[in-house]
């Protein structure tokens, strides 16, 4: 949590470069409407600034960049632009419309990239810094320059680059990490050192910019800001070139959870993160990675029996936030294969069931059986589980276990052990198709002359691993019987289904039976 009293000196400013930077990744490209959409989103969740994308790339970019300045109503909306003086007049045009509007230019500064990708020397370079920032800052106010793959670049160059762009009217300096090269220590030692070393760096505002090549973009973000920046340029799940930027959930629930080591504080209101990881991977379609931080499927979800039973206990256990602070309803207890009883005991309240501690008992076997088989284990298949168990726990004949041969040439077979009233009994019979085959084989071990008049099936949930429900409906001297079974096996959930319509047939006739007995005394 923030401090009650906030110092404006450790205000973190948000760039987001989710429509730029974010944009580049190989197949993330977003239609003009799905920008707008997604700009809308930025503008109204807090974010400060907005990179809406680079003008001079092609006319529709320029178009979404103009469109997002014109509707604006809280961001500076900012273009990308490359050194070039036809680049800085066209992104100019793109921001022109904006209430309050940036120019953001770049050129590389190190030594790698001034040689191979420039193929200029050093002095070159730094009279293009001057010139480039003198033509955007003769267009608007606000300027942004980075000194693209600053943490390969020589200090000394670097300093007197900063001091140049900060002279010819930059008002925001950023220093990006733009291969992800670095690691926290030396990126918050850039930036103390540049701070300190540079005579007019208190007139500008730093800015970090970090890739995720090693893993460490937020921590590198982070450390930056530690060292003295005060803006972070970040994107929406992260997405961006290679393996990404920083993600901006992340850093702004660092700041929000562990304000004690990290005592900064944004404008973002932290509620809206969920909504706009979806709505960003929508216009993508990019999937969001189910453990990824902050707005995964898995981040506040639990499937530990030992994670399960503390967070029952107490949520603080295993969970450091809120689900609710970034716009998730609430935790999720996922039943699988690693559940434990008290997360089902959990689950089975939560659903509706008082069940006594032998219920307990019986569901729980039946669960743990059903999880080793079924990958995601639904409400809906507990519901199933448990009504199956209730309705059938007095039941006079009970499946043992069953084996099916069926395919393209029959006939079909089932071999079947049944429990009738404490006896074991097996047997084999055929049948046109393997369901025919197991309901001829239930009449071999339980002769009746009962008739089937309804069979039914639908899945539980959905997947190919779904479990199947079945309906079966028996009528005998004008009474009709309807039972359930539920399996992931169509075919076990067909003699489940059959065996209870049966059984209450049985049962009903015994009731008879004693009630005629009763009335001849």
């Amino acid at each position: 949590m923030t401090s009650a009293t906030p110092s404006n000196q450790d205000r973190v400013y948000i760039f987001d470069t989710t429509l730029r930077d974010g944009e580049q990744c190989p197949g993330a490209t977003m239609t003009f409407e799905e920008k707008l959409k997604v700009a809308e989103t930025l503008d109204t969740m807090g974010v400060d600034i907005i990179e809406a994308g680079y003008p001079f790339a092609s006319d529709g970019d320029f178009e979404a960049v103009r469109e997002i300045a014109k509707r604006a109503k809280n961001a500076v909306i900012c273009g990308l632009s490359r050194a070039a003086l036809k680049d800085i007049d066209r992104c100019a045009e793109a921001v022109r419309h904006a209430q309050r509007g940036r120019i953001h230019t770049f050129l590389s500064t190190s030594p790698v990239h001034m040689k191979h990708k420039l193929q200029m020397e050093p002095e070159q370079v730094y009279e293009m810094v001057i010139s480039s920032v003198t033509r955007a800052r003769n267009h608007i106010d606000d300027v942004e320059w980075s000194a693209e793959d600053a943490t390969r670049t020589d200090f000394d160059f670097l300093c007197r680059c900063v001091e140049a762009a900060i002279n010819a009217g930059a008002t925001t300096i950023n220093l990006p990490d733009t291969v992800g090269y670095a690691v926290p220590e030396e990126y918050f030692d850039m930036f103390k050192r540049i701070r300190e070393t540079v005579p007019n760096s208190d007139k500008a505002r730093f800015s970090v910019h970090c890739h995720n090549d090693l893993g460490m973009a937020v921590a590198n973000s982070l450390a930056g800001v530690r060292g003295g920046a005060r803006q972070i340029e970040c994107t929406i799940n992260g997405i961006g070139e290679r393996a990404g930027n920083a993600a901006l959930e992340e850093v702004v629930m660092a700041m929000r959870v562990r304000n004690d080591k990290v005592p900064y504080w944004t404008n973002i209101e932290s509620t809206t993160l969920t909504h706009a990881s979806k709505l960003v991977s929508a216009a993508t379609s990019f999937p969001v990675q189910y453990n990824k931080a902050i707005v995964g499927r898995n981040a506040f979800a639990h499937e530990s029996g030992i994670h399960q039973d503390g967070m029952i206990k107490n949520a603080s256990t295993y969970e450091i936030m809120l689900p609710e602070t970034v716009g998730v309803k609430g935790t999720s207890l996922v039943m699988g294969k690693h559940s434990g009883r008290a997360g089902l005991i959990h689950k089975l309240e939560e659903l509706g069931y008082k069940l006594s501690r032998n219920q307990i008992d019986d569901v729980f076997v039946r669960f743990k059986a059903l999880a080793d088989r079924k990958k995601d284990v639904y409400d809906e298949d507990i519901e199933a589980l448990v009504d199956e168990q209730l309705a059938h726990a007095q039941d006079v004949i009970k499946l043992v276990s069953l084996t099916v041969i069926a395919g393209t040439h029959g006939p079909q077979r089932a071999t079947m052990k049944l429990d009738i009233d404490g006896h074991p009994r097996i047997e084999e019979a055929e049948g046109n198709g393997p369901v025919d085959a197991v309901f001829n084989c239930i009449k071999a071990l339980v002769p009746h002359e009962a008739k089937l008049e309804l069979y039914q099936v639908h899945a539980v949930t959905e997947g190919t691993d779904a479990q199947a429900e079945v309906s079966v409906r028996l009528s005998h001297n004008g009474r009709s019987m309807t039972a359930r079974g539920s399996d992931p096996d169509t075919l076990v959930a067909s003699a489940k289904a059959y065996l209870g319509a049966l059984n209450k047939l049985v049962m009903k006739h015994e009731r008879d039976r004693a009630h005629a007995a009763t009335a001849a005394e």
